[in-house]
Parts: structure tokens; C-alpha cells; sequence
């Protein structure tokens, strides 16, 4: 938890003192509006990502998507939905429920839960998440984030932490 915690405070004031570009409040991050996300991803640590790899004849891939409501300018609460599927009849369901903040309306850092659910196994993985990145919006309503994110897990017996880089793609509404 110490990581999980020294990590976003890292993300969270390295990132502050960075000067936006845009001056200007993105009408689609303010109070009352929604976010819908889809990411690239992995789908190693329970994913809501879209992704696909195939290595020796077995092919696996997952499909998700997260939503999220601004509670406040720049804060949205966000829920998200995923499922995997490994080849040979096992395959998994996610679920994600976190926050997503916007640093001068251009910095998006991240703070979620993750659980896994995989089809007849006993012992499911459940991680604690945390992202930061650069939201590009290449028109007012939709932006393109690249980013980093950390994702730490609450079994260290059985599943290790993960370091990903993801490509978020966003329609603001």
C-alpha cells in the first residue's frame, strides 16, 4: 500500500507543477458531464482494455470499456467492465471502480481497483491502480491518452505487479 500511495502523490505533484499548454477549461471535464474510455492494453492484470496476441498457435484477447460521471471540474468517478479470454475454454471477467482527475485540464492521473473473476478457478487476483498521462484532445468532445500505469497487486503469493503503457481513447459527452 506504501507504493500505491508514494506513487500517486509522485504522480500527483510532479505532474502540478508541469505548464499546460492550453490555457483554456475543456468544456467536457467540468461538473456534470460524462467520459467513456476504451484503452489498448494487456489483459494480463484483469483488463478493460481492447487487445489481442497469439504466440505459438494459442490466441488471447480481451474487450472492455470504462465510464466515469465529473463529479466536480476536472473529476470524473469511474466503473468500468471487461472480459478476457486465454484459448481452451478459460476465460475471465474484470471489473474497475476508481476516479480520474485532469491536471490542468490536459494531465489525467488515475487512482482504481481492479478484481478479477476467472472461470473455475478458486483464487482470483485484485489490484490497485495507478495512471498518469497526457489527454490530447483532438476535437473538443474526444481526446487521446497516452500513458503509464502501475498496477499493484493485493496477492503478491500468486500474481506480481505490472507496469503498462496504454493508449486511452475518450468521448467526452
Amino acid at each position: 500500500m506504501k507504493k500505491v500511495l508514494l506513487i500517486a502523490a509522485l504522480a500527483v505533484f510532479g505532474l502540478s507543477n508541469v505548464n499546460a499548454q492550453d490555457d483554456q477549461e475543456h468544456g467536457p471535464i467540468q461538473e456534470g458531464k460524462w467520459l467513456i474510455e476504451i484503452n489498448t492494453g494487456s489483459w494480463t492484470t484483469g483488463s478493460t482494455a481492447f487487445s489481442l496476441t497469439s504466440v505459438d498457435g494459442e490466441t488471447q484477447w480481451s474487450v472492455g470499456a470504462e465510464g466515469g460521471y465529473f463529479v466536480v471540474d476536472n473529476l470524473a468517478i469511474k466503473a468500468g467492465l471487461g472480459y478476457q479470454d486465454f484459448g481452451d475454454d478459460f476465460s475471465a471477467f474484470s471489473y474497475k471502480v476508481g476516479a480520474k482527475y485532469y491536471i490542468a485540464n490536459q494531465f489525467p492521473v488515475g487512482l482504481d481497483y481492479t478484481g478479477v473473476s476467472y472461470k473455475d478457478v478458486d483464487e482470483n487476483p485484485s489490484y490497485v491502480g495507478v495512471e498518469g498521462g497526457y489527454a490530447w484532445f483532438i476535437t473538443p468532445k474526444v481526446s487521446i491518452e497516452p500513458k503509464l500505469r502501475y498496477n499493484v497487486s493485493m496477492n503478491s503469493d500468486f500474481y506480481d505487479d505490472a507496469l503498462q503503457v496504454l493508449i486511452g481513447f475518450a468521448i467526452h459527452l
